[in-house]
């Protein structure tokens, strides 16, 4: 009996599995399918695309430089007697005034030594003239016809005496220049920037006194990319013109300090070549008395210190700007039609590291995106968030039942009519 009934398990097993398999085959399983859903898949923040009249800015950075920058050399040799309490590091000046005094002793005994030789030039020429008139008169006492000739008037020795006196006037005034050179005069108004002798020190005409720099305005030269030389009018000018009226305001900022310092400032030349390395355009923006009562407070501006510029543009009429978050990879933006997302490509007229002048690709009116989105599929359901007083116009959703304002308040009231129609059943 258990030998037959191990021999049916086998047929059984096999039985059970091809009616399980034909009950299977015979009721697949049945799938609902439906249409996608209609519901927002996230909330977005858009802003109206209204046109308006916009001046370009331009960036640029820079480094200060001084207008003039001179070494200064003493002209006459001496030793260093005196000096100014502002010839120092950082020391200011006005233009006339004395930074050194050298040892004059020397340069007074070369002033007697020359006056004395004009004294003995001077006779020697009184002398010469009289010897002159006694020789005139002697020919013509002697009765002699014609024209005495000059040697025996005795002109080449008068013009010789003459000369000498010129000469020895030329040693007294340059001895003279010689003194007055030992007082070493500030050539402008400018500040020291920095001192290479001290008291007691014999210098030479060669010697480094000083390096020092005018204070009436500082410059800096300041790149401008190619791209941004269509919106902004450059100070140019020919040869046959003289100073430019037009000088656009320039912005010069540093955030060295806590505080971010500002000096106002304007454009006044624009070089005559590209540079060789960047192929860029440079222009010069002029800052006058950096160092007047009239500059902010703070640190002073300091030559060589690297400073951030903004320039004013031109101004675009009826301009579309959109913020740089808004555009992706530079080429498209989204925008909200209907209550669905929108892919637009674009075009960018002129762009900095905030906005984005558009050329193409966008009208006025439409709700454009400012929400960072990541990998979004052009046609999915969003919810609006109005920002910037924008008004969103009624869209058609899925029931085909217009809504107002973003949709919400609408939506709201009838969900709250029916959750009280619930209650009251």
């Amino acid at each position: 009996m258990s030998l037959k009934i191990k021999k049916l398990i086998p047929l059984l097993v096999i039985t059970a599995f091809l009616l399980t398999a034909y009950i299977v085959s015979q009721n697949p399983p049945q799938t609902k399918r439906g249409r996608p859903s209609s519901a927002p898949q996230l909330t977005v923040d858009v802003v109206t695309l209204k046109k308006a009249d916009t001046t370009i800015f331009i960036n640029s950075y820079g480094k200060v430089k001084p207008r003039t920058q001179s070494i200064l050399l003493p002209q006459v040799s001496g030793q260093i007697m005196e000096i100014s309490p502002n010839f120092r590091d950082g020391g200011f000046f006005d233009k006339g005034d004395m930074l050194l005094k050298l040892d004059d002793r020397d340069h007074k005994a070369e002033i007697e030594i020359a006056r004395s030789a004009l004294f003995t030039a001077k006779q020697a020429l009184s002398e010469e003239k009289a010897r002159a008139e006694q020789a005139n008169q002697d020919w013509q006492r002697l009765g002699n016809k014609g024209v005495a000739s000059d040697l025996v008037l005795r002109k080449p020795q008068l013009m010789s005496a003459q000369a000498k006196v010129s000469s020895a006037k030329a040693s007294l005034a340059k001895s003279e220049l010689a003194l007055e050179r030992t007082k070493i005069k500030a050539p402008f108004t400018g500040r020291v920037l920095r001192k290479e002798v001290d008291v007691g020190q014999v210098v030479s005409s060669g010697t480094k006194l000083a390096e020092i720099f005018a204070v009436d305005y500082v410059e800096v030269r300041l790149p401008i990319q190619n791209k941004d030389l269509s919106y902004i009018d450059l100070p140019e000018n020919n040869r046959f013109q003289g100073q430019v009226s037009y000088q656009p305001e320039v912005e010069l900022s540093s955030d060295i300090m806590t505080i971010a310092q500002t000096w106002k400032g304007k454009v006044v030349r624009t070089e005559g070549a590209f540079d060789t390395a960047s192929q860029q355009l440079f222009v010069v923006a002029q800052i006058d008395d950096p160092y007047g009562i009239n500059q902010s407070e703070g640190l002073p501006l300091k030559i060589g210190q690297y400073v951030k510029a903004k320039i004013k543009g031109k101004e675009l009429k009826n301009a579309l700007v959109v913020p740089n978050q808004s555009i992706y990879q530079g080429s498209y933006v989204y925008i909200v039609d209907n209550n669905v997302l929108k892919r637009k490509e674009v075009s960018l007229a002129w762009q900095n590291d905030k906005i984005a002048i558009i050329r193409s690709g966008l009208t006025e009116g439409e709700l454009l995106v400012v929400t960072p989105l990541g990998q979004v599929n052009s046609g999915t359901p969003v919810a609006i968030n109005a920002r910037d007083g924008v008004v969103v116009k009624p869209t058609k959703q899925a029931s085909g039942k217009a809504t107002k304002g973003t949709g919400t308040g609408k939506r709201s009231e009838n969900n709250q009519r029916k959750s009280a129609e619930g209650e009251q059943l």
